[in-house]
């Protein structure tokens, strides 16, 4: 199975990904020394017999080899990683986009719990949460030190259950939030007309996606009396999914042609996805909402839409995912398997964005400029990212400073001026003129 990853870190939403079921390939790689690999292993044999028989306290040899590996995996890049029995499971049951718990991605940043999104409409959203928001204990117990897995662990639970989480936020004191626990039906389409607009949120790339942009879309015709006036695509804080769920949600905007390719190890392993014709929004002007916390999936369509001059990108910098990871089951699955990057992906100019992400057309934020370098950790950031192999034919050139528009210092955020600015420009007539330019 192939799998992009939802960006930054070891998400463990883990509704993540899946997508294409080409067959996996083996390339033939000559060891440096067989010998050499083998003196290796003896000496992590050595290694974990003397732990087992001389640590202060009783180990568990399961859990020493696991982190063994995920250590070997994890210090390829960010996505690497092992994957346990129990870990297959979860991949299922959040692809299928219901599942029990509070409604928030997370990942693990510097040993520290960091939500990176709220889910729409579940308990997290409604008891505040925010993204960027620091967990570090459970119902009154740290979880410090514990494995992202450990901490989503403790995190679900039984319905009607209540939970405590204790939230650390920038320039705030600690505080406790209480949540009930519900069974997660992630709705992740949402759509409206908004000021004489259509607008479709889109909140993950699961198994739900596609189906639920194309209901968007005919609620929005059939709102509109059969034409609609414009489009805005809200792809922000979508931490990606399922890479044929990309494409598909593409093909609605775009008749056919090449939406994404993949690369991998060499020059041989490449793939081309196109979109189906047919593009059931056919001439409604389009704008893309993004921001840092679009990732993956969503850079897909993002990069597909902008690369072929079908709509404008408004918001901020992407977060840069743009490598696929393949999940190789050990024994069939018994004893898990290993999620390994294996291949980069390309929009259909042939750019890559691992690293760099993508640059809207219209740099807008979302709140005021306080003059602090705050900007959302990225893909770049993570320990052992894979570098934009075009920076390293090229040289680490810095990239083009973004002209941003900020909002006024006592805008409220809530009233969201990336929203506003697009449906100005579809509204004001500006849409057709800036794309034309945009377009050469």
């Amino acid at each position: 199975m192939k799998y992009i990853l939802p960006a930054i870190g070891s998400v463990a939403a883990i509704a993540l990904f899946a997508f294409s079921s080409a067959n996996q390939t083996a390339v033939a790689v000559e060891p440096a020394s067989e010998t050499n690999t083998f003196e290796q292993l003896d000496l992590f044999a050595d290694v974990l017999a003397r732990v087992r028989t001389d640590y202060v306290v009783e180990v568990n040899d399961a859990e020493l080899i696991e982190n063994a590996l995920n250590g070997m995996l994890q210090s390829l890049d960010p996505h690497s990683s092992y994957v346990t029995p129990e870990q297959f499971k979860e991949l299922q049951v959040t692809t299928s986009g219901e599942y029990g718990g509070l409604g928030m991605e997370v990942t693990m940043q510097e040993g520290f719990v960091k939500v990176i999104a709220p889910i729409d409409e579940t308990p997290a959203k409604r008891a505040g949460i925010k993204a960027g928001d620091y967990l570090t204990e459970i119902n009154g117990k740290s979880i410090l030190g514990l494995s992202l897995t450990e901490a989503v662990k403790q995190m679900r639970g039984k319905p009607g259950e209540d939970i405590t989480v204790t939230v650390v936020r920038k320039d705030e004191e600690p505080k406790d939030i209480t949540i009930t626990r519900e069974v997660i039906k992630r709705v992740v389409v949402k759509s409206e007309v908004k000021d004489g607009i259509g607008y479709i949120r889109l909140a993950q790339f699961n198994d739900k996606a596609e189906e639920g942009v194309v209901d968007a879309i005919k609620s929005l015709k059939k709102e509109f009396g059969g034409k609609i006036p414009g489009v805005v695509l809200d792809l922000r804080a979508n931490p990606g999914g399922l890479l044929d769920q990309s494409i598909k949600v593409s093909s609605l905007f775009l008749d056919g042609g090449e939406i994404v390719s993949t690369r991998g190890r060499v020059a041989s392993d490449t793939q081309r996805y196109n979109g189906e014709a047919g593009e059931l929004a056919k001439g409604v002007p389009l704008i893309v909402l993004i921001d840092g916390a679009s990732a993956s999936a969503s850079e897909i369509v993002a990069g597909a839409i902008q690369d072929r001059g079908r709509g404008l990108l408004v918001g901020m910098q992407t977060f840069g995912k743009g490598s696929v990871q393949s999940v190789i089951p050990l024994r069939g699955g018994r004893d898990g398997g290993l999620r390994m990057t294996t291949q980069r992906y390309y929009t259909p100019s042939g750019s890559s964005i691992q690293g760099t992400g993508i640059t809207p057309d219209i740099a807008v934020a979302a709140g005021p400029d306080n003059g602090k370098a705050d900007r959302m950790r990225r893909e770049a950031d993570l320990p052992n990212a894979i570098l934009n192999e075009n920076l390293e034919a090229e040289g680490d050139e810095e990239m083009e400073e973004l002209v941003i528009d900020y909002p006024a210092e006592d805008f409220d955020v809530e009233q969201d001026y990336q929203l506003q600015k697009a449906i100005a420009l579809l509204k004001g007539g500006q849409y057709a003129s800036k794309l034309a330019d945009l377009q050469g």
